[in-house]
């Protein structure tokens, strides 16, 4: 196993595994960010309360 580290710089090697992974996990939590599930800017049933506003304009009578 040792002799992995003679072919990669194991500075480099870090350096790219640590960026790779932080790259990963910003994908990760965007994709989470874009579900009303998981989205915990929002909070839960924003999706939900967004469509109950809509409906009570639209029901709303206009005078």
């Amino acid at each position: 196993m040792w002799r992995i580290w003679l072919i990669f710089d194991p500075r480099r090697a870090l350096v790219a595994l640590f960026a790779f992974l932080f790259v990963l996990a910003l994908v990760i939590h965007f994709i989470l960010l874009s579900t009303d599930t998981y989205n915990w800017l929002d909070g839960p049933n924003s999706a939900q309360g967004v469509a109950n506003a809509a409906a009570a304009a639209a029901a709303k009578p206009s005078a």
